[in-house]
């Protein structure tokens, strides 16, 4: 475990040392955080941070990654699509940092390019001789074949998933980098047992980014890691789930995740139903808990518990394999 340790150990010097002049770099440039209007009014105050931190945290996992990790195509396919996801996150934030367009790139083209980039890891994962079309389900020998086009949809919807969830999660400062240290420490834990060393480096190397940007990100915040991070870090995980044959998985370890996304998809579903009624104060649900009088750090942190229950669940799972 001694490049898995070293990994995360490069990633986070690497992030702390880039991160005060990469701080300065972005408010010199003046992208800054755009904050909603119909948010919490605590958040006014954060108008005006940087935004785009998720540079820092793509540097030194990326740089750890090719320096430890074994060169294998799994690599190479992970740093892809992880870097892609990147790409498409920041593209939205400098048309919203630049130009001042609230809603960033186009929600069509945004998709689109999500979409290409999850059937590209879809086709090499159901031809690849290692990997295969077949799902298994946690805590149960039950496996089920997809076959190649029903694995492709369900590469698709596992990627667009997770990377909108880690993006909804991003909402309170050290949420998202916190709860995704915790999913990666978990990942590489899997991707160990499975004897995948290559992407336990991976793994680990994004869990050490994520916590050296904690250091910036933590409350209150002196920097945001934008959708170049919160995407980049989603698809980072569903790379991880796809190429360790571990899909379902992902919906415990990545637990706080789903919960996040399923608070907005209920809040609008009951909305649409009763006519403009909430369960919710807001969504996602740590609005709810905010605008409920919890104080930000507290949040933080009972997400970040959660995030370890739900790692701990996870990895329990792994014993349907011994």
């Amino acid at each position: 475990m001694f490049h898995e340790v070293y990994s995360a150990l490069l990633a986070f010097i690497t992030v702390i040392i880039i991160g005060p002049t990469s701080i300065k770099i972005l408010k010199a440039l003046k992208f800054r955080q755009s904050i909603r209007k119909d948010g919490p009014t605590t958040h006014l105050k954060k108008a005006g941070t940087p935004t785009m931190g998720g540079i820092m945290i793509l540097i030194g996992a990326s740089l750890a990654t090719f320096f430890l990790a074994p060169k294998t195509l799994n690599i190479s396919w992970a740093l892809f699509i992880t870097l892609g996801f990147g790409a498409i996150g920041l593209t939205d934030d400098f048309i919203i940092a630049v130009f001042r367009r609230s809603l960033g790139l186009k929600a069509r083209y945004k998709l689109a390019f999500q979409i290409l980039l999850s059937i590209l890891l879809g086709l090499y994962a159901a031809t690849s001789p290692s990997l295969g079309t077949i799902v298994s389900i946690p805590f149960s020998s039950v496996e089920i074949d997809l076959g190649i086009f029903g694995y492709l949809v369900f590469a698709v919807f596992i990627m667009l998933a997770i990377s909108n969830a880690v993006n909804l999660s991003d909402g309170l400062d050290g949420l998202a980098s916190g709860t995704t240290a915790l999913a990666y420490v978990a990942y590489s834990i899997v991707a160990i047992f499975f004897g995948k060393h290559d992407l336990a480096v991976f793994s680990s190397s994004f869990a050490g980014a994520c916590i050296g940007f904690s250091w910036f990100n933590c409350h209150p915040a002196e920097i945001m890691m934008g959708d170049t991070g919160s995407l980049a870090l989603g698809a980072a995980l569903g790379s991880l789930a796809i190429l360790t044959k571990t899909e379902l998985l992902l919906i415990i370890i990545g637990g706080v995740f789903v919960l996040e996304a399923l608070s907005v998809i209920i809040q609008v579903i009951y909305f649409k139903l009763t006519g403009g009624k909430r369960i919710f104060r807001m969504s996602p649900v740590h609005h709810h808990f905010e605008l409920s009088g919890w104080k930000e750090p507290k949040i933080v942190t009972r997400f970040w518990i959660l995030g370890l229950v739900f790692s701990i669940l996870g990895l329990l799972a792994l014993l349907k394999f011994q």
